[in-house]
């Protein structure tokens, strides 16, 4: 019997009701001759209500004690919706992400899954269970819970797919797909049939929401096929795979844009070798992901270096920069929170010269000023002011025609 694994995010369990509706949708998978796992996000804001009560006791809470709150959420969901199926008449049984075996590295909050070990999961399944998954957390080598950062459901889903070898891996969301751009910005934005993981990591790391990164290069990995769908009605969805079948001549696919940025400059670096370095490991060290990064030569012997994290990483960002610029000499830290990212990504633009030029034309054309370009083979993002990000989204969407199945790029195959 093959293995279907779905997913839901904590819109699609935000209340009883939903909760119920995802039961019938797991047991309607049941009854087409799945054997099904099920892994859960805890319902609905939980995660930032767990978040807000930890600050109302610390500011900074400590990241093991704050993973052992925050798993707390999952525990409640996969418990209601195995009450939910058990109600219907189906043998379930919920299990939390240690006892799924997900076995992660020692990072409290933002852990990266190792390996998974899915022994009970597959005996719960060959005992005729339905299987209930927390998601988003895992268990590291110390036997303490972890938790698997924003989003870290998704990962646990493709992960435990690999690991089980299943059919497909559906990732069902309040969204009906994976569009050329957000639907709430752009109104003529188009759903795609399929994307390739290159692309789709590409906009998932850049600020498509619909999938974490992390579950996309595991998808890519193992060769998992993603379902991304919509919880809330039927529909085609979007195919997430090697090889995208209808649209992978394309030069531009979608334009996504990240509000979740801030751009910290560091002010006159001793220019020598080994200043990157140690700024930039000092970061790793603290999990803190950098993004763009500029340098530029002021005078003969000194640089400013700019660079973007997370607005959710900007405390503990410039705590380590001050600190790191104090020693090397240089002679301050700026940051700035009014920036935004926009991106265009597509698998055919390494092929076709001019993709940049019309896309800086597009914000051109409408007044907006670039701050920082960063690209890669398949993407081309602006850091520009946040206030023009809308403006500049919809400008791009409609400057590439996006909203249109457009012509392919060379011959037809």
């Amino acid at each position: 019997m093959a293995i279907l694994v779905q997913k839901y995010g904590g819109s699609s369990v935000a209340t009883p009701e939903r909760i119920k509706a995802v039961a019938r949708r797991v047991v309607a998978a049941r009854e087409r001759g799945y054997q099904v796992v099920a892994v859960v996000s805890a319902m609905g804001d939980t995660t930032d209500e767990l978040i807000a009560l930890a600050r109302q006791i610390t500011q900074r809470p400590p990241r093991r004690e704050l993973d052992m709150l925050l798993a707390t959420g999952e525990q409640i969901s996969i418990a209601l919706l195995a009450m939910a199926i058990h109600d219907l008449g189906y043998p379930v049984i919920s299990l939390t992400g240690p006892q799924g075996g997900i076995i992660t590295d020692n990072t409290h909050t933002r852990a990266r899954i190792l390996r998974v070990e899915p022994d009970r999961v597959r005996s719960e399944l060959n005992a005729g269970r339905i299987v209930i998954v927390a998601g988003f957390q895992g268990i590291n080598p110390a036997n303490d819970i972890t938790t698997l950062g924003r989003g870290g459901s998704d990962t646990t889903a493709v992960a435990l797919a690999a690991a089980l070898n299943a059919e497909i891996c559906e990732i069902y969301t309040d969204v009906d797909g994976v569009f050329t751009a957000d639907p709430r910005v752009v109104k003529e934005a188009r759903r795609l049939e399929d994307i390739s993981y290159g692309e789709m990591l590409e906009m998932a790391s850049l600020g498509a929401v619909v999938l974490q990164p992390r579950s996309v290069e595991y998808a890519a990995q193992y060769g998992v096929v993603i379902h991304v769908r919509s919880s809330f009605h039927e529909g085609p969805g979007t195919l997430v795979r090697e090889e995208r079948k209808v649209e992978r001549d394309l030069m531009v696919i979608g334009v996504t844009h990240d509000t979740n940025v801030a751009k910290v400059v560091i002010t006159d670096v001793p220019d020598r070798p080994g200043v990157a370095y140690r700024i930039f490991s000092a970061l790793a060290e603290d999990a803190i992901n950098v993004d763009m990064i500029v340098q530029t030569t002021k005078r003969e012997n000194t640089t400013d270096l700019l660079f973007t994290v997370s607005r959710d990483d900007l405390p503990r960002t410039l705590e380590i920069t001050e600190a790191v610029a104090r020693e090397l000499g240089a002679t301050g830290v700026l940051h700035a929170t009014d920036v935004a990212k926009v991106s265009i990504v597509g698998a055919g633009m390494v092929s076709n010269p001019g993709v940049a030029a019309r896309m800086f034309q597009a914000l051109a054309e409408n007044q907006i000023n670039i701050q920082v370009i960063s690209t890669s083979e398949i993407k081309i993002s602006c850091l520009i002011d946040e206030g023009s990000l809308q403006r500049a989204v919809r400008a791009i969407h409609e400057k590439f025609q996006l909203h249109e199945v457009p012509a392919r790029v060379g011959r037809e195959r």
